[in-house]
């Protein structure tokens, strides 16, 4: 069958689409859902009920027996609760319903989900809601075929529980005050600002084979211990090199059924590191980009399985390799499909896209401590400042004429802009290629690429939504002074080239073009003030400072206790994730790591003994390697009991989980890293068909 028909037939074949809906609703109906959908309008439950039946009958005819209402708590992860579709009649039959207040809201246990303390225990009910701008899909899988309505959850008392309900708030805000501006331009047809979201997702496969034998890779998503092998990336040829065939044949299957799903599946290649890849879509609104990208997440591990690989997300699977990231690509369009952020041919004459870039730029200067903490989780901890990840001093890479266009704004000299430029390859024979206005900077956390800007700190493993809520509500915050001096102003076009002038002036700090990993960054970034936040336990307090509690309620994002829920959820998600690393350390070390050694030892030992027994006397090098061995062994054993005292300490803290979380960060980790330390040089010493756990080499290397 031809490759374009099968993808035209297949994509989106498993989605309650726009088209699938124009086809099987009534023509009032269909009018009335879209005006919800684009606009924001109440949806009358009449309405639901035509798309509850309608949405039902697709379904069915498509294999569904269930349907369940899919939600993002805040583990991260996603959740949902099955349901079928069949309804007891009078005759002892069943039939096929789905009504409309089905369709709208769900009951879940919302005390068995992360609260921060908005729910206790005995206080059990919490709701999902529909959330009819990300459409609904069928899930195929070994449970049959299910309907997933995408939702929203929060409490009985009406606080979010998830990723979603801020996302949603925050996309609402932004929306509210980039019209203000696209107003005062003279813009009166657009009705929503939308926030385009495109999310790179990077991951590494490891043979099933392999994983099965590694504890920490099961448990905790990460090697704990693994020396580095003799061929890592110093020759970096898998970046973007051929795909082997096991590898090709999981990512066919992969992009068909994400495609099936209605994710734009659009790139796919090699990463940087060994066993390293990425995937990225095309772009979407940013709640359903983060949809996506959990289904992306979703679909990674349920394919890799088929494939006997496991699908690591960790942050830093493999120490002194790539870490992995999920570049979140972070634009502003109208419902009339302009790029807000968009330059132009020529950007000194578009006021408009300057007016839209100082934002962000405002924006990010005045609440980077927010900004990290979106991208903050024990994993990223060990990937942030090395191997192409980005630095975790927050700055803007604007690139050179973008910043020279600032500077002349700033300075009021004449402004203008660069011709592009012929890149001089020097063949005749190849066609003329226009050099882009900027070239990239892979040390850069924000980087503005063009036409949108990439936030490189994101997690892997996290949901796209926190900083995509953060991103939308401190751009809004911006938008909205800019509004509020704009709107009062009696000559626009004076007063948006003095706001230009002043919000260079006072926020060019944060705009920094060169190498974020030099040592003189640093230092230049500690003079203009940038803040150096280097943990993930140094990054959680600024969700609950006075100035994020006023920023959030101003504009109906967050609650102040829903702040201080999250604060507290991300303090237990990191005491958790490294209490788990260390008993995980623990154990290997005890039951795996020591045996190994002490047999390896004994077996050396034992040599030296025969071969002293048959009259050689020149064992000095074999008692060196014993002596070597023994000394790391001892060290070894040090470092564990000492790392089993500090994982009996922390659990002693039970006042305050700041003090907890601080105390696992500066005690217990810097105690894995040296108990770490020990073992990867025993593994370097002992026969490896005495090591217990498949190396480096064989996890890496033998796909």
């Amino acid at each position: 069958m031809n490759n374009k028909v099968l993808l035209t037939e297949i994509f989106a074949s498993n989605v309650f689409n726009d088209a699938t809906m124009r086809e099987r609703l009534p023509r009032e109906t269909y009018k009335a859902l879209k005006k919800t959908i684009d606009e924001g309008a109440n949806l009358d439950i009449k309405v639901a009920e035509v798309v509850a039946n309608a949405m039902k009958d697709w379904a069915i005819e498509r294999g569904a027996t269930h349907y369940t209402h899919w939600f993002q708590p805040m583990t991260g992860m996603t959740a949902e609760k099955h349901n079928s579709f069949i309804s007891p009649t009078s005759d002892g039959r069943i039939i096929m319903e789905f009504s409309g207040k089905e369709l709208i809201k769900g009951e879940s246990d919302a005390s068995s989900f992360p609260s921060g303390g908005l729910r206790a225990t005995f206080e059990a009910r919490g709701y999902t809601a529909w959330d009819c701008t990300s459409p609904a899909f069928l899930k195929e899988d070994a449970n049959g075929v299910t309907l997933y309505i995408p939702t929203a959850f929060c409490s009985y008392t009406g606080e979010a529980l998830d990723k979603k309900t801020p996302l949603l708030r925050s996309m609402e805000a932004i929306s509210k005050q980039a019209l203000r501006i696209l107003r005062l331009f003279g813009n009166t047809t657009v009705k929503k600002v939308i926030t385009t979201v495109g999310a790179e997702q990077e991951y590494f496969l490891v043979d099933k084979k392999f994983f099965n034998k590694r504890k920490d890779l099961m448990l905790t998503g990460r090697t704990l211990f693994g020396a580095s092998t003799p061929k890592a990336q110093e020759k970096e040829a898998h970046y973007y090199g051929t795909i082997k065939e096991r590898v090709a044949a999981f990512m066919q299957e992969l992009d068909i059924e994400l495609w099936k799903l209605g994710v734009p599946s659009k790139i796919k290649h090699n990463e940087a590191g060994p066993a390293q890849y990425e995937i990225a879509p095309l772009y979407s609104t940013a709640n359903v980009a983060a949809d996506h990208n959990q289904l992306i997440m979703e679909t990674l591990k349920k394919i890799a399985n088929r494939h006997d690989f496991a699908c690591l997300l960790h942050e830093k699977p493999f120490a002194e390799i790539n870490g992995s990231g999920k570049h979140n690509n972070w634009s502003l369009a109208t419902d009339e499909g302009k790029n807000l952020l968009k330059p132009g041919k020529t950007p000194h004459e578009n006021l408009q896209f300057l007016i839209f870039l100082t934002a962000v730029i405002k924006a990010v200067d005045l609440y980077p401590e927010l900004l990290r903490v979106s991208a903050a989780n024990p994993g990223n901890d060990y990937r942030l400042g090395i191997s192409e990840a980005p630095p975790v001093i927050i700055s803007i890479f604007l690139g050179e004429e973008l910043t020279e266009l600032l500077e002349q704004i700033e300075k009021g000299d004449n402004i203008c802009s660069k011709e592009r430029e012929i890149l001089e390859i020097g063949v005749s024979t190849l066609p003329q290629v226009f050099k882009d206005t900027t070239d990239r900077n892979r040390t850069s956390p924000f980087a503005f690429t063009g036409n949108k800007f990439e936030f490189r700190m994101v997690p892997s493993s996290a949901s796209i939504s926190d900083p995509n809520v953060i991103t939308n509500t401190i751009v809004a915050e911006v938008l909205s002074e800019m509004a509020d001096e704009l709107e009062q102003a009696e000559d626009l076009n004076l007063a948006v080239h003095d706001l230009l002038r002043r919000t260079i002036r006072e926020h060019k700090r944060v705009i920094f073009n060169g190498n974020g990993y030099s040592k003189e960054w640093e230092k230049e970034a500690e003079r203009r003030g940038l803040p150096n936040i280097r943990s993930t336990v140094e990054a959680i307090p600024a969700l609950i400072s006075e100035k994020s509690i006023h920023l959030f309620e101003k504009h109906k994002v967050f609650t102040k206790s829903e702040l201080c829920s999250r604060f507290e959820v991300l303090l237990e998600d990191y005491i958790n994730t490294i209490s788990l690393e260390a008993e995980t350390m623990i154990q290997m070390a005890k039951r795996e790591i020591f045996p190994a050694a002490m047999e390896y030892s004994t077996h050396v030992a034992q040599s030296i003994s025969s071969i002293l027994n048959v009259g050689v006397y020149n064992v000095d090098a074999q008692k060196d390697l014993l002596k070597e061995l023994t000394d790391t062994i001892n060290s070894f054993n040090i470092n564990l009991k000492e790392l089993e005292k500090c994982v009996q300490k922390a659990k002693t803290i039970t006042s305050d989980s700041y003090e907890k979380a601080c105390y696992y960060k500066e005690a217990v980790v810097n105690q894995m890293e040296k108990l770490r330390k020990d073992a990867d040089y025993l593994e370097s010493l002992v026969d490896e068909d005495i090591w217990p756990m498949p190396t480096y080499s064989e996890l890496l290397f033998q796909l």
